[in-house]
Formats: structure tokens, sequence, C-alpha cells
């Protein structure tokens, strides 16, 4: 390793750091090369003053006059505020942009991506922190194409916000197809939680660099000789390396120094280098600042307080001083490279000088400090929520109005996507603790906050909202919905029917206690376990009869009435019919949308899944695509958003649109393993994706996809559509697993009679365990085959007359083959299945030996993406000759 000063430039020198600029050099020569090339990651990690900031600057001074660079650093002080890092970084582009541009720049992630930068007004409503983290990813690639070649830099990234770390990491995976540069920087050992696993996930994407180490001997000797001058001896040399154990930081500070106080480098002076790097750091250095004055000291402690990017005029007005005065002390402190200018405000010149001040600063007038921060930050007209970071620092002392000012701030965080922000202003408001009027709705507000992001942290505070007095009617009714819809996401599907039970018994009749009976309905309906499944479908059948959808809670009981009738196999036009009645001009009512929260999107799940299997896959997909399209156009792109595209991507499959199903299940199971891992809506998409797969004949895909997700037994406790065990034994069918399967379906039919479910097409367990047992039990295949029959035309649709007339004649041979063959084709074409339609013109072409019908069929497979079923029709024209 080289002992010169690689980059020469101004400012300190740098010394063994060759290996780390000549990266950067190649990154930067790389990413202007062509505006084609993508550009890369680099990470610079390392203790306090160990050279992360100098190698930033040597970046930016190598892509200067070259690339645009943007720059932003992390603050311990300001750790707390959302989107504070992102937001320094994308400033430059942001601040001279009128409302016009930035809605061109960032066409439809505009409103979601905006607020969090600062440059829109919130909707009003919660939004997804997943679906503002992608907006803020795409906003950054469009300026990217707008900038190129761009450079970002973010110094002290271990102190980041959360909301940016969340951005970082999502960034890093697009890098490899945008002509962007960015290098970090940050402390290892300085990151824990969220903040480590993100900048984990950050590290993994970059190219590979060691960690930073010390200067070595020759290096602090190089440095010192550089700064000194060559006749600074070797002993003398050697004792700067000593004191300062080779820090970068530590050894630049102590030379300076040497400088003001013209010493000698020579070994008769090396003595007194100790005492003078303790005045660099900690109580030295607190100890040089009281020096300065007691202005200096007041200035600096509030320019600690303030943390990055700080105003003057601000940082004045909580010293309680004029700005003629804050601008001597602030020149003093430049002075004594303790402050420097910046062109956004004020900034330590090192971070770790930063947090010596900030510690120095007395712990009474520390907290005294950020609540006259908060007050001047809210009289500057910037808001509750910049204050919140300055009052989550004041001690607890029974304030109402610092509980109102949190609370405004929570729902200020909230809106622009920033859930945990919000949860710390309302947890720090508990603490205060709120009058007990508004205690019960704090703890509400705090369950709310969590709902999209952590069911298990909702429960918890749901729980204790609802044992503390104080919610009215109205909202304690709505804590209920909201604490059982948190329990169902955390598969505790029991604990949420004894909730809405115990309240809606505490209720008289009316619209409120109506709501809590369909929520219970709504939760039985998806309970695989209930025990009385055939009593409660007539309890509902009594309740919903009569009702004719004259506000939401009767709707809401007409769809669970009708999901209920089409699991159970009624007639499907009596099913068609409810589900039309729940809807207001064909549409989903005011309050019953994909975003409202009184009843969430299980009910519409419900809806949809009705119009599925009863053949109005036209309405189905209405119902969905409205889903996609609403949870899109709100910035939701978490679970709530997979969810509509895995029950999408089932309304493709029954089309027979495989191609497209496939590419929506797969979306779906993307985006739900950002939410977590082993929930029910992994489950609910996996096994879609797996009939999907099985359609489209590729078994090897379906088993790896139910290998990723444990699709085995024991089973979620909420049901699955299609019927888990029936897509499960049709898998271990196809992977030649005869007596597993066989033992799957076996299980699948004791299911679906104890709990009265006998619609066919969506438990078509019968139709596979029939053909399994045709040669060594036909006598019991054709019963099933019967049985199925019959419920399929009681059920009454196209589809699944068709499906059992398919079954029955796979079961027969001769001429009743091809007869029941011509039956289900007929059926089928007049379906909107067109996979099931191209199985039957397959098999009736293969038992007629009718090439023309064969030809049919090989085309409709062809179009619905069945490579398996395209094979098996090739191979039997190639049979006949054709």
């Amino acid at each position: 390793m080289t002992q010169g000063r690689p980059g020469g430039g101004t400012g300190a020198p740098l010394w063994e750091r060759d290996a780390e600029l000549a990266a950067a050099a190649r990154a930067v020569d790389e990413l202007c090369s062509d505006a084609t090339t993508a550009g890369g990651l680099l990470v610079f990690q390392g203790e306090a003053g160990i050279g992360k900031t100098a190698l930033l600057s040597e970046v930016r001074r190598i892509a200067e006059g070259r690339a645009v660079v943007w720059s932003a650093r992390g603050g311990e002080t300001v750790t707390s505020v959302p989107f504070n890092v992102v937001r320094q970084l994308l400033q430059p582009a942001l601040v001279g942009l009128s409302p016009e541009e930035a809605r061109e720049y960032l066409g439809d992630w505009y409103e979601i991506a905006g607020p969090a930068l600062g440059i829109a007004e919130p909707a009003g409503r919660q939004a997804d922190p997943q679906g503002v983290c992608d907006g803020l990813v795409e906003a950054v690639a469009r300026l990217s194409g707008v900038h190129w070649p761009l450079v970002l830099l973010i110094d002290d990234a271990h102190w980041a916000d959360q909301e940016t770390l969340h951005w970082l990491a999502a960034f890093a995976q697009r890098l490899d197809e945008l002509p962007v540069l960015v290098v970090v920087a940050h402390r290892p050992d300085d990151a824990i939680g969220e903040s480590a696993r993100h900048l984990a996930a950050v590290g993994r994407a970059a190219r590979p660099t060691p960690p930073l180490r010390a200067l070595t001997p020759d290096a602090a000797a190089g440095l010192t000789r550089a700064t000194l001058g060559e006749h600074a001896d070797a002993p003398f040399c050697r004792e700067v390396w000593a004191v300062t154990g080779g820090n970068p930081y530590e050894s630049v500070e102590l030379l300076a120094k040497v400088q003001d106080s013209d010493l000698e480098p020579v070994e008769g002076s090396a003595a007194e280098l100790r005492a003078l790097n303790r005045s660099a750091r900690g109580r030295g250095l607190v100890a040089r600042l009281e020096g300065l004055g007691t202005d200096v000291t007041r200035f600096a402690w509030a320019a600690a307080i303030l943390g990055t990017a700080i105003p003057l005029d601000l940082a004045a007005s909580l010293a309680g001083m004029t700005r003629e005065t804050a601008e001597r002390c602030a020149e003093r402190l430049r002075t004594a490279r303790i402050l420097l200018g910046a062109d956004q405000g004020l900034e330590f010149v090192h971070p770790l000088i930063a947090s010596t001040v900030y510690r120095s600063i007395p712990p009474a007038t520390r907290t005294a400090m950020h609540g006259q921060a908060a007050w001047a930050v809210t009289l500057s007209g910037r808001g509750a929520a910049a204050a919140s970071r300055h009052l989550l620092e004041v001690h607890p002392d029974d304030d109402p109005e610092l509980v109102k000012q949190l609370r405004q701030a929570a729902a200020e965080h909230l809106a622009v996507g920033a859930p945990d922000a919000a949860r710390r202003c309302l947890e720090r408001a508990l603490r205060e603790p709120p009058l007990p009027e508004t205690h019960a709705r704090v703890l509400y507000e705090l369950g709310c906050a969590t709902l999209l992001t952590s069911p298990a942290t909702t429960i918890g505070h749901l729980r204790q909202a609802l044992h503390t007095p104080g919610l009215d009617r109205k909202l304690r009714v709505d804590a209920v919905c909201r604490l059982s819809q948190a329990l169902v996401h955390n598969d505790q599907l029991e604990e949420a029917l004894r909730v809405v039970d115990a309240e809606a018994a505490r209720l008289e009749p009316g619209p409120d206690r109506l709501r809590l009976l369909g929520v219970h309905y709504m939760w039985e309906g998806i309970y695989s376990r209930e025990e009385d499944a055939t009593g409660r479908s007539r309890r509902l059948a009594s309740l919903a009869g009569p009702l004719r959808g004259r506000d939401n809670s009767e709707r809401a009981l007409l769809i669970l009435r009708a999901f209920d009738a089409m699991t159970r196999g009624e007639n499907a036009e009596e099913i068609v019919e409810l589900c039309d009645r729940s809807l207001v001009n064909g549409r989903l009512a005011p309050g019953l949308g994909w975003t409202d929260t009184e009843w969430g999107f299980e009910l519409l799940k419900m809806l949809g899944g009705a119009y599925i299997f009863t053949d109005r896959l036209d309405r189905a997909e209405s119902v969905f695509a409205e889903g996609v399209r609403a949870y899109e156009a709100a910035g939701w792109s978490g679970g709530h958003l997979a969810v509509a595209k895995a029950w999408l991507g089932l309304v493709y499959r029954r089309r027979g649109r495989l191609a497209e199903a496939e590419a929506s299940l797969r979306e779906s199971l993307r985006l739900t393993d950002r939410v977590g891992s082993g929930l029910p809506m992994h489950w609910d998409a996996a096994c879609k994706l797996i009939d999907t797969l099985l359609a489209r004949g590729r078994a090897d895909e379906a088993q790896e996809i139910a290998d990723r997700y444990g699709i085995a037994p024991p089973y979620p406790s909420t049901i699955l559509l299609p019927d888990i065990h029936s897509v499960r034994g049709r898998l271990l069918f196809a992977m030649e697993q005869r007596p597993e399967g066989i033992s799957e379906l076996e299980v699948a039919a004791k299911t679906a009679n104890e709990r009265g479910r006998y619609n066919t097409v969506v438990n078509p367990w019968a139709y596979a365990l029939a053909r399994a047992l045709a040669v060594e039990d036909p006598r019991r295949a054709a019963e099933l085959a019967a049985d199925a029959r019959v419920q399929a035309e009681l059920f009454g649709t196209e589809t699944a007359i068709g499906e059992a007339l398919l079954c029955a004649a796979s079961l027969e041979s001769g001429q009743r083959a091809v007869e029941l063959y011509a039956r289900a084709v007929a059926c089928l074409e007049a379906s909107p299945c067109a996979y099931e339609h191209a199985v039957a013109r397959v098999e009736y072409g293969i038992a007629a030996g009718s090439a023309s019908e064969l030809a049919r069929g090989l085309a409709l497979a062809e179009s619905c993406g069945a490579d398996g079923l395209v094979a098996r029709a090739r191979a039997s024209l190639e049979v006949a000759g054709v």
C-alpha cells in the first residue's frame, strides 16, 4: 500500500486509502462512460474517526464536474425524524421544482411519495409505508434519468432514520438498472435493530469493500510530516501514532493543535501530545468550548439540540440571542473547527464533535432546551411532526397540551407513511399521561397506527384501549372490529370470534350490533375448524333473508350469505342475486371500498369469490381489478395489494389466462414476502399459484412453491380457495406420490362433508379421488363421480356441470365415454373457463379419435398457456398421423 496522498486535493491528506479511492474512481468512470451504463453501490464502514467522511469528500471531488452530486448525513439527535436523510439528499432537485413540475417528474407517484418528501400535502388517510417506500424508489429512479450521471453520498448512515434506510435498502436492489452511483458510510457497531437489518441488506447489494483500518505508523509519520514539515523527527511521529491509535480524524485534529500551539515536532515535545489530544475530544473538547465563553457555549448547545442542517435563526432563537450575536458565535465556532457553514445551514465539523457537545449539556438544561426547541419549531410554522422529535425528549409532566401536540404529530406521521414515528409519539403521549377522558383514545390511535405493519402490536394496544374507560360506543365497536382483524391476520381466528361475540352481547339491537354480527359471520365463514357449520349457515340465512341492502351492515350480511351459499353449493342464480343486491348501481357502496377501514378487504374477497365460482368472472374481475387500482392509487403496496393481486390471479386462472394468472400470483407472493413470513396470505397466494402451475403442466415448479412456503400439514385455521387439500392432493399425484395424494384427498372429503362445503368447483377433491381409484376401486370411483355430479347440477353453473361430466367420462370407455365427453364440451364451451374447455376438447378428441377436435383443443390449450395439455394434444395428433 502506498504512503502518498491519493487524490491529493484540498484539506487533510488521505493516507492508506488507495484501494478505496481506486474503487470509487472506477465506479465514477463507469457511471460517466455511457447513459445506458448502470451505476452501483459502495459502502465504506469503520469506527468513528476512521476517515469515512474524508473518503466521501474525496469521492465528491472525483465526481464533481463529471456528474451531479447530492449528499446527506444522518445525525445522532435526528434519527427519529422520518425521511430526514432522503429529504436532505434530494433537496437540490426538489427545492427548485414548482408543484406542477414535481407532478410531471413523479407522475402517479406524486401523491404517494410527495408528502414524504415534503413537496405535496398528504391525502388525509393513513399511508402504507411500503407503498411510500416504493414511491420514493420510483421518484429517485425518475430523477436519475433527468440528472444523469448522478452520485448520491450518504454519510453516518447508522444514524439515518428508519424510513430512509428502508428506502435505501429497496433502492439498492434497483441500481443494476439505473445510472446512479450510491456511496454510503456508516459505523457497523452503532446500528441496531431495524437499522442494522436495512444496512445489512445495503451491504449485500454493494461491491465488496473491506472495513477501513487505522493508519500504520509509517502512514502516521507521513501525515505528520505532510502537515508540520519534513523536519518532524521519527520519535515525535511515532508518538503521534501512539497517542491517536492511528485514528485519522484524531491524528488530523492533534496535528492542527500542534500547529496552533507552535509546538516543535521533535522528540522533546512528544510528551505534550497526550494533553493536546485530550483537548480535541471528550472533556478536553468541552473545556475548550467553555473557554470560548458562555454565549458561544450556549450557541453550540443550541446547534447540538437542533442536529443537522442547522438554521442560524432557529439556533439563535433557541440560544436566546440576537442574530448578530449568533453570527459572532458561529464564526468563533468555525475558527475553533467545531462548526462549519453549509448551503443548507450550519453543520458540526465531525459527528464526534456533535455527540460530545450534545452529551455535555446538563440533563435538565438539555430537556428544557428540547422543550424550547419544540416551541420554536412550532412557531416557525414547521408543524407538529417537525416539533415531535423535541417533544419526545421532554420529561412527562401531566401536560394535556403536549399530549395534543403528540397526537397531532402522530397523525401527520401516519399521513406520510411513517407509522414507527407515529408510534413513538403516541407511546410518549401515554407516558405524560393523557387525561382520563382521552387515555383510551390514545391507546386506540396507537393500535390503529400499527395495523398495517404489526398485527401483534396492534392487538396489545387495542386490548388495552378496550379495557380503559373513555371510548364511546361507535369507537369501541370500531376498536373491536380492528382488533378482530388484527387477530385474524395473526392467525388467531378463534380469539377474534370471542372478542366480537363478547362485545355484541353488550349491545342492544341496532346498526352497531348488526355490524358486529356481520364481522362474526365473516370470520366464521373463513374458519376451517368450526363445529356447527350447518347451524351457522341456517342462522345466517335467516338473518340475511329479509335484508334489502339499505345500509352497509345489511350489504355486508348479504355478501356473507352469498359466500356461504356458494361454498355450500346452493343455487348459483340465487347467489348472484344476493351479490348484486349488496351493490349500489352495480358498484361497491361508499364505505365498503377497498381502502375503507370499516369492514376491511375480507368482505370484498368474499364478494369477488362468490362471483368467481358462480361463473360471473367479468364481475369478479371488475371487483378485484378495482382493488388493485385502489391500492396502487393510494400507495398501498404491502399485504393489501398482495391480497388483491392474488385474487385477481385466481380470476385469470378461472378464465384460462394461465400466464397472466401466474404473473399476478408471483407478484402477490413477492409483495407478501415483504410483509413477513408464514402468514395466511402466503398460504392463500401459494395455494392459488400451485393450482395454476398444475394447470400449466409445471408440477416441478408447483412443488418448488410448496416447499418454499411450507404448504403441508398442519394447515392454517383460515379457509383457502381453491381448497388446499384438493390442490395438494393433485400436486402429490403429479409428483407420483399416489398413496400420499389419496390420503390428502380423503382428508379433503372428510373436511368438506363435515363443514357442508359441497361446491365441486371450490372443492374438486371428488374428481381427483375418483380418477385415482378408478382401477383399484371402480365402484367407489363411480359413486364419488355420481355424487359430485348431483351436487354440480344443484349448483347449476355450466362449469360445475361440465367438470362433473368430464370426470364421469374419464371413468367410462367406448361410445359411452365419447357421449359424456361431448356433453362436457358443450357445457364448458358455454362457460367462461377456457382451460377446462380446452381439457374437455382434447379428451373428447382423444376418445373420439377426432383430429379436428384435437386440433381445436390444441389451439385452446395454446391460447391458455397450458403447456402440459399442449404436449398431450400434440402427442395424440402424432399418434393419429396428423
